[in-house]
């Protein structure tokens, strides 16, 4: 007999799907507590997930509702696409359907739990990794106690809104409750994720080997919404993970670690470990695992080059950002401040891959504050000359509360003037930032990171303003850096344009170089193409015309388009 049922919603509908580790992670908790899990997970039901609720909640009362906030928008600087107000009319239609409490979390979530925790107008929300939490709220609800203060935790006490507040956050769990755990990754099974369909319609499971980052890199928000320090999963915990998913039919797998490479001698000692149960067991279906990891450019070394292609290792998707010492000095760097990599460790990385058989992909990270046009023909001159198989532009950064650069900006401006080159698609007036310790609490603080004065949702992004833009673009809160797009584009040989993926303006066609509904990933997915997408973009013309075709000759010979597509990989 069980404690109860724990009920956990993924809203994310966003396509190509992607699979909500989070709630594997937190089914897996909730198990071993002694509760029944079920996920509701209404990325299967774009269109219909309001009736799913409806006819769910009929007939279940769980003592707990679970939501995962996986992204508040996507991130992409040219888009600004916000996710935020169709993930409250889920809550709302849950509270008004169940009378149990309801608890977000989720990385997006933690990059302003307060704010979210106002807008969402729930009674929990958990910042980090959330398992240890959710498994406290429902035996305290099970009990019929009161949850314990923890850190991480948020509790919305009406006025004031939400306790505890450490160092204007609350900070996250330091160390997740089943560390030491393999989590169940299931496929098939009703009421939990699905593992396989995931991997079928989004080309990637994946897999995390360890969580939290000390870096200080001062665009990113993963230190503080995941935790400032390295929590290392066991390394049998993550393999027997690897061979479940692979069991399973799950083979591209991707990592989900801030960087795979950090914290290099447990990232070794994971991919021995699949190299010795490869040769131990002939059977093992870890030989059909390809593996895809996101990577800095140091530490790096030949040793681990080796041991990647040894594991399956399919592609690295690489992290550069820039090359220029005078942006990344302060920019790219350990928590002491110091940088980790130089320009010469890209190239580095590249040829060892090569030397291996395997595809890189470079991303770069344009516009950050100093960026002009010379720094900017610099680095894609440069990052061209790498030995990748892809390259990637992203132009533009988005501002989080307690990312280093958003603190920043908000001194700068000081509660008074904008700081030139902040941004938002949706602005309407000067995008002015107050820092924490002027705002009355911390949901103010983060939620002038998201809405405008009047409660409108404005993402706030970063444009440096010594890019070539014309007066009126860098004066106004909604300019769009259009003509620093077309220099970029201009920037890149007819030849190497095949093997580059561009920053464009939204609803351009298979270029976007965007995630959330793409028109190209679409399309590859609904070809049957596994893997990392960036791998097939050299390819994209060829794939566009094979689905063109797919769809011409769909309804007289139904499944042999994609059959052939895949034939021809």
């Amino acid at each position: 007999m069980t404690k109860g049922l724990v009920t956990l919603v993924n809203p994310n509908q966003v396509h190509p799907p992607i699979t909500p580790y989070a709630l594997d992670i937190l089914t897996t908790a909730l198990e071993l507590g002694g509760f029944r899990a079920e996920v509701l997970d209404l990325c299967w039901h774009r269109d219909d997930w309001r009736s799913v609720l409806l006819e769910y909640f009929a007939t279940h009362r769980p003592l707990l509702v679970g939501v995962t906030v996986r992204n508040t928008d996507t991130i992409y600087p040219q888009e600004q696409r916000v996710f935020l107000e169709q993930h409250r009319a889920v809550f709302r239609q849950i509270a008004g359907q169940c009378a149990a409490p309801i608890v977000a979390g989720g990385v997006g979530f933690s990059s302003m739990p307060y704010a979210l925790v106002e807008y969402f107008d729930i009674p929990y929300g958990v910042k980090g990794p959330g398992e240890h939490h959710i498994l406290e709220l429902a035996c305290a609800l099970a009990e019929d106690r009161a949850p314990h203060r923890a850190p991480g935790l948020i509790v919305n006490a009406g006025h004031p809104l939400v306790y505890p507040e450490q160092g204007g956050t609350a900070a996250p769990a330091r160390n997740p409750a089943l560390a030491g755990t393999a989590y169940l990754r299931r496929s098939g099974v009703p009421g939990k994720v699905d593992n396989l369909a995931y991997y079928r319609h989004g080309g990637l499971g994946n897999i995390l080997t360890k969580n939290g980052c000390p870096f200080a890199c001062t665009h990113c928000m993963e230190p503080d919404a995941k935790g400032s320090r390295f929590t290392r999963r066991p390394v049998t915990a993550v393999v027997d993970e690897m061979e479940l998913l692979t069991a399973s039919g799950v083979y591209d797998l991707h990592t989900t670690d801030s960087e795979f490479n950090l914290l290099i001698s447990h990232t070794k000692a994971v991919l021995a470990e699949v190299i010795r149960r490869k040769r131990t067991d002939p059977g093992s279906p870890l030989h059909r695992m390809r593996l895809w990891i996101y990577a800095q450019p140091a530490p790096f070394d030949a040793e681990l080059m080796e041991l990647l292609a040894g594991a399956g290792c399919a592609g690295i998707n690489l992290a550069p950002d820039h090359v220029r010492d005078e942006l990344l000095d302060g920019w790219k760097v350990t928590a002491r401040g110091t940088r980790f990599y130089t320009a010469d460790d890209i190239g580095t990385v590249c040829a060892l891959a090569r030397a291996h058989g395997i595809p890189v992909m470079a991303e770069v990270l344009l516009a950050m504050p100093g960026e002009t046009a010379a720094t900017l023909a610099d680095i894609v001159r440069r990052s061209l000359d790498w030995d990748a198989a892809v390259v990637g532009y992203t132009l533009g950064i988005r501002v989080f509360p307690y990312s280093p650069l958003g603190i920043r900006f908000a001194a700068e401006c000081a509660g008074r003037d904008t700081v030139p080159g902040l941004q938002s698609n949706t602005a309407v007036e000067p995008i002015v930032l107050t820092p924490r310790a002027e705002c009355t609490d911390a949901a103010a603080y983060e939620r002038q990171f998201l809405f405008d004065g009047h409660g409108r949702i404005r993402p706030v992004y970063y444009f440096s303003p010594e890019l070539p833009e014309d007066p009126g673009t860098l004066r106004a809160p909604d300019g769009r850096w259009t003509r620093t797009l077309r220099l970029l584009r201009s920037l890149v040989p007819e030849t190497e344009q095949h093997r580059v993926m561009l920053p464009t303006e939204p609803g351009s066609g298979a270029e976007d170089n965007n995630y959330a509904d793409n028109p190209f990933l679409l399309q590859l997915t609904r070809l049957r193409y596994t893997g990392a997408y960036w791998s097939y973009w050299p390819q994209r013309e060829r794939i566009m015309r094979e689905a063109r075709a797919g769809e011409q000759y769909q309804a007289v010979l139904p499944g042999k388009v994609a059959d052939d597509a895949r034939a021809n990989l």
